[in-house]
C-alpha cells in the first residue's frame, strides 16, 4: 500500500560524515525526524530503512549508519504528505533544518525532509498535531523500534 512515514531517530554523539552527493555534513547529537513517502509500498520502504544490511542509496541511509531509529509512524494514503509534515514541523514547532536538501534533493517545495527536534517528547507533540490538524485521524501505526 502507498503512504507516507516518519522515522524518529536519535544520534547519541555529534558526527560528521558524507551524505551522498550532498558531501560531508555535520550533525549535532540529538533527535531527528525524517519524513518520507513510499508510493510503491510503505511497509517495504520502512523495513528497508530500519535494516542494517543495505546499500547506501537515500540520504537517510547515511544518517542511519550512525543514528538509532526509535519510532516509526506510518500513514496509508495515495498522496504524499512528507512536504506538508516537514513544513508544518518547521513553521509550527520551529524545528531546525540541520542539512539543506537532506532527503529533498528532488523536491522544489522543501528546504529538507529532515528536521531536528529538542527532545523525544516533542516528537509526540508533533505527531499528535499532524493527527489533529493535517490528517484528521490517527496514524495507521506508530511503532517503537
Amino acid at each position: 500500500m502507498k503512504g507516507s512515514y516518519a522515522l524518529v531517530c536519535n544520534l547519541e554523539e555529534p558526527a560528521e560524515f558524507a551524505v551522498g552527493k550532498l558531501g560531508v555534513k555535520s550533525f549535532d547529537a540529538g533527535y531527528y525526524i525524517y519524513f518520507g513517502s513510499a508510493l510503491n509500498g510503505l511497509e517495504n520502504r520502512i523495513n528497508r530503512h530500519i535494516r542494517s544490511d543495505k546499500k547506501l542509496h537515500w540520504h537517510i541511509d547515511y544518517l542511519l549508519e550512525r543514528a538509532i531509529v526509535k519510532q516509526v509512524w506510518g500513514y496509508y494514503s495515495c498522496r504524499s504528505l512528507e512536504c506538508k509534515w516537514t513544513n508544518t514541523a518547521i513553521s509550527v514547532f520551529n524545528c531546525d533544518v540541520p542539512v539543506l536538501k537532506f532527503g529533498s534533493s528532488d523536491c522544489i517545495f522543501c528546504a529538507a525532509h529532515l528536521v531536528r527536534v529538542s527532545n523525544m517528547s516533542e516528537t509526540t507533540d508533533i505527531r499528535e498535531y499532524f493527527e489533529k490538524h493535517i490528517m484528521r485521524r490517527k496514524f495507521d501505526y506508530v511503532k517503537d523500534v
